[in-house]
C-alpha cells in the first residue's frame, strides 16, 4: 500500500511540476522546426505539416499552407510526443533538480534528447517517425533534438526559480 502511494504521489508531483516543461519544449521544439523549414527552403509550414503524416498520410507531405487539418495535427502530435519526453525528464530528474544537482538534470536532458532520436528514427515504423525530416537537412534534425535537450535544461532552472 505505501509503494502504491509513493507511486501516485510521485506520478502527481511529475504532473505538475512537468507541464510548463511539457509546453515550453513542444512550443520551442515546433518554433525549431518551422525555422529549419524557414532557413532551408523559405517555408516554415511544410515541415510542421509533414508531422501529421501519421494522421493522414503521405498526402501531409506535399502541403504548403497552413491549415487546421495538416497543421493543427501536426502541432497537436509534436506538442504530445514532445510532452511526453519532457515528462519522462521531470520523472526521472526532478529529485535531482530538488537537490540542486544541475549536471545531473542536464546531462539528463542531453541522454532524453539522444533517447528521442533514437526512438523517432530507429525504433517506430516508418509511419510514426515524425515526418519533417523529409523536408529538412540532417543538420536541422541536429539542432531540433539540441532544442529539445536545451529548452528540458532551461525549464529546469525556471520551475528551479520558482521553488
Amino acid at each position: 500500500m505505501n509503494c502504491r502511494f509513493s507511486f501516485s504521489s510521485k506520478l502527481r508531483d511529475t504532473l505538475i511540476t512537468g507541464a510548463p516543461k511539457a509546453k515550453l519544449t513542444g512550443t520551442l521544439g515546433a518554433c525549431a522546426i518551422g525555422l529549419a523549414g524557414q532557413i532551408e527552403d523559405s517555408d516554415a509550414i511544410s515541415p510542421l505539416n509533414a508531422i501529421s503524416h501519421i494522421v493522414w498520410g503521405d498526402e501531409a507531405y506535399k502541403q504548403r499552407n497552413p491549415s487546421l487539418k495538416y497543421t493543427g495535427t501536426a502541432l497537436l502530435i509534436n506538442d504530445v510526443s514532445i510532452a511526453g519526453w519532457a515528462y519522462l525528464h521531470e520523472w526521472m530528474f526532478a529529485k535531482a533538480r530538488r537537490e540542486g544537482r544541475g549536471k545531473v538534470c542536464a546531462l539528463g536532458a542531453i541522454a532524453i534528447s539522444i533517447l528521442a532520436y533514437l526512438v523517432d528514427y530507429h525504433c517506430v515504423p516508418e509511419r510514426f517517425k515524425p515526418g519533417f525530416e523529409r523536408h529538412l537537412q540532417p543538420k536541422s534534425l541536429v539542432l531540433i533534438y539540441l532544442i529539445l535537450a536545451l529548452s528540458l535544461m532551461a525549464s529546469d532552472l525556471m520551475i528551479g526559480r520558482k521553488r
